[in-house]
């Protein structure tokens, strides 16, 4: 169940838990995340797997996920005599900055949104009419 902003904004949070607030991320994910953070070069899935010591279909999937968020960059590398492998790397800092920007503009202008309506559906509710 999600937690009430009340109990959000009252919690310390760390950078990873910005990225697990905004885009849900597991501890795979987040170990993930990690691995390629401290990486000085692109890795593989293979090298991924390894690094945090699962299978490699089970890296794929949170790689995927990872791409999917906006917080892993694909890269193609292609052999001189033909076919190619991928490579992953964190995205760019300030891309991911802006996106969780927009993410929370987009989720501040809907909040705003609702209690507006909250507020014109009960307004006058629990008000004395003083001509009683």
């Amino acid at each position: 169940m999600p937690k009430a902003m009340k109990e959000h904004l009252q919690q310390d949070m760390a950078c990873e838990g910005l990225l697990e607030c905004f885009h849900g991320l597991k501890d795979l994910d987040r170990e993930v995340f990690k691995v390629l953070a401290d990486a000085e070069q692109a890795l593989t899935v293979d090298e991924i797997a390894g690094a945090v010591e699962r299978e490699r279909s089970t890296a794929y999937r949170s790689i995927q996920g990872l791409l999917g968020a906006g917080i892993v960059r694909k890269e193609q590398i292609n052999y001189d005599h033909g076919g190619y492998y991928h490579v992953y790397r964190v995205a760019d800092s300030s891309e991911m900055a802006q996106h969780m920007r927009r993410m929370l503009n987009d989720w501040y202008a809907q909040m705003g949104q609702l209690i507006q309506e909250f507020e014109d559906k009960y307004e006058g509710a629990g008000s004395i009419d003083a001509t009683s």
